[in-house]
């Protein structure tokens, strides 16, 4: 069933603004499509209980007429403008099966037609609408305002489209950065994970390279601007999400691949039943009557409803489970998936750093719990991500955090406090030693960030911090292997180390690291140039091209950003990885299901049509035999509904 309507356009992202962009989200009922298929739904259904209690006709026939004048209007009018284009589609047929079949006395039948186009047409639009609501607060992400400094070192505040490549501007701590450029005075750590995925703020200091809409630390950069703001990285995430949605070939459902030849055979075929026999002295009622029936039976409602119930009613079951599948056409691709990317970072791993490892040094006196403490201590007044860990690891051991004092934070380099009238001193082990320490090296080797606690000025221990990886990570790549045929491939922005580590314990030899969100989508469309359906599964701003270009796109959604949630054609809503290869069995069980709709559908329509052409089908019985397939299919259709049929597929997705 293909929609005619006119989708939204997805605005063209401008890096150039004036002030801050409020976040605006499309209401439902802003949309035409929307208020024109709840008002044939409203009308449908005050008809219907009136018709079912034995109201007169002219009590439920108006409603019906309104409800197939407000649903139907739109798709009639666009495949009017089809013929007009010499193009013939099911819309226009099945707007006109519907008034046909009103016009034998089947009014119920011909709304439930209408009601059931303009709903399907409304979410189409609104899945269009909230894509663009998406890429347009996506440079949200960016400030509005950049510090300009000038060469007497004077400050200057300006709009950020008015900065120019080499400009230097001043990022003071909390403030997100302005352009991409590159640092030229000044240290602190960047939280760079809408770009780069990475979990973990990255130490920043003359010579590195920033971005705009990453987030400062706790230190003040001096920037000089290397990238004109439309040419940022963010400006290039939104233009890739909209030319790889752009791109990407329109989708179909399987009956709708012959959509264009079937109704042409149909209308050319109803046109021969009714004026063949005129040609050969019929009665005009007799052969409208036979053409009618003709159409009836021949009218591809049933299968239409052949396709969708299957897909549905698997909807519906992955939807009970946590995973939101947008539509019927994604739910049938998801089953052609043959090739999986996976990123690292709130997809693989959890997304927040944990503390893994507590090694107290030899000779300093401490245990596991006595070094936590005094290093938890130290760390609670800094916001720093590592820090929280940190605090968060003491908190879950049920340790007594006493109170610091003289608190002091150097960006880049860590933290120091008194403790007990301890000084306690937190950071980086190249930063706080001369040399490396062995444990720092075997903790980093393993992929996990080292951080040195140093006690009155004599190294006390380290504590080795990852982002963890999920519990059923290594499950899931097991079995998506198994159903696609082919492992995995992880694509991520972390480093190469971290990356390799959480690759190793997931069971993925194919490790592409240090990926920009460019880097990504090239990857996925290399896979797909070589003939692979690609399913991608992410969760973040850098994700989101890859999910746009990907044959099929899977968000997680508890940590998932907005852009990627409405990028990716599905949303696991309770963070369950599991539940992916779950949902790719369900759509393989679902696509078998429509073809034997399919099968039985065709039975019943030749079986019908031979009968009206070859005999003389009673107009009733032709009309039960149409809506008594489209009943049978519809029901083994809701097979799918049934709690056995995820936990069938689960299970499939894991074998």
């Amino acid at each position: 069933m293909t929609s005619t309507l006119t989708p939204h356009p997805v605005e063209r992202a401008n890096p150039a603004r004036t002030g801050p962009m409020a976040r605006r989200r499309t209401r439902v009922l802003a949309l035409p499509e929307a208020r024109w298929a709840a008002a044939a739904t409203v009308f449908f259904l005050l008809a219907l209980p009136l018709q079912l209690t034995g109201a007169p006709a002219w009590a439920w026939g108006p409603l019906y007429a309104l409800s197939y004048v407000t649903g139907g209007w739109e798709p009639g009018w666009e495949g009017l403008k089809a013929l007009k284009d010499r193009t013939l589609d099911v819309d226009l047929l099945m707007v006109v099966a519907a008034l046909g079949a009103a016009a034998i006395g089947q009014v119920m039948d011909g709304a439930l037609l209408i009601v059931i186009f303009a709903t399907s047409g409304a979410l189409e639009a609104l899945a269009t609408a909230r894509t663009a609501d998406s890429v347009r607060g996506l440079l949200d992400l960016a400030p509005a305002t950049a510090t300009r400094l000038s060469s007497d070192g004077g400050e200057q505040a300006v709009s950020v489209e008015e900065l120019v490549v080499g400009d230097t501007v001043l990022v003071r701590p909390g403030e997100r950065v302005g352009a991409d450029g590159r640092v030229l005075d000044g240290a602190s750590e960047v939280d760079q994970a809408t770009i780069t995925g990475e979990p973990l703020p990255v130490p920043k200091e003359r010579g590195d390279e920033v971005f705009a809409g990453t987030l400062n630390g706790t230190g003040a950069l001096r920037i000089r601007v290397e990238r004109d703001a439309s040419d940022s990285v963010i400006a290039r995430i939104v233009r890739m999400v909209q030319e790889a949605s752009e791109t990407k070939a329109p989708t179909q459902l399987f009956i709708e691949k012959v959509e264009q030849r079937y109704s042409l055979g149909m209308v050319a075929a109803t046109l021969a039943v009714f004026l063949v026999p005129l040609a050969f002295g019929a009665q005009l009622t007799d052969a409208l009557l036979r053409a009618m029936t003709f159409m009836i039976v021949a009218s591809p409602c049933a299968v239409v409803l052949a396709t969708m119930p299957p897909l549905l009613s698997a909807i519906a079951n992955a939807g009970r489970h946590g995973v939101l599948v947008k539509s019927a056409v994604v739910m049938e691709r998801l089953g052609q998936v043959d090739a999986v990317a996976l990123d690292k970072t709130g997809t693989l791993t959890e997304g927040s750093p944990r503390v893994t490892d507590v090694r107290p040094l030899p000779g300093s006196g401490l245990d596991d719990g006595e070094l936590l403490t005094l290093a938890a201590a130290a760390e609670r007044p800094s916001e720093h991500p590592l820090a929280r860990a940190v605090v968060d690891a003491a908190r879950e051991r049920g340790l007594d955090l006493p109170e610091a004092e003289d608190f002091t934070s150097a960006p880049g380099v860590g933290v120091t406090a008194v403790v007990d009238g301890r000084t306690v001193a937190v950071g980086a082990p190249a930063r706080l030693l001369d040399a490396a320490v062995g444990v720092a090296g075997e903790l980093e080797e393993s992929g996990r960030t080292a951080v040195l606690v140093v006690v009155d000025g004599t190294p006390a221990g380290l504590l080795g911090i990852a982002d963890r990886l999920r519990p059923d990570a290594a499950a899931t790549v097991a079995s998506l292997a198994t159903l696609t045929g082919t492992a995995p491939v992880l694509l991520t922005g972390d480093n190469p180390r971290a990356a390799a580590h959480v690759a190793a314990e997931a069971g993925i030899d194919d490790v592409r690291a240090g990926l920009l969100p460019q880097d990504k989508l090239a990857a996925v469309q290399a896979m797909e140039s070589a003939g692979r359906k690609v399913l991608v599964v992410g969760d973040g701003v850098n994700d989101a091209p890859a999910l746009a270009a990907a044959h099929t796109g899977i968000a997680m959604g508890r940590a998932g950003s907005d852009l990627a949630l409405e990028t990716a054609d599905a949303v696991i809503v309770r963070d369950e990885l599991a539940a992916v290869p779950a949902t790719v069995a369900l759509s393989r069980r679902a696509r078998r299901l429509v073809v034997q709709n399919l099968v039985i559908a065709g039975v019943f329509i030749a079986g019908l049509v031979v009968w009206d052409l070859a005999g003389d089908l009673p107009l009733p019985l032709g009309v039960a035999g149409h809506e008594g397939s489209t009943v049978l299919v519809g029901l083994n259709g809701l097979r799918l509904l049934r709690e056995s049929a995820w936990q069938r597929a689960a299970t499939q997705g894991a074998d």
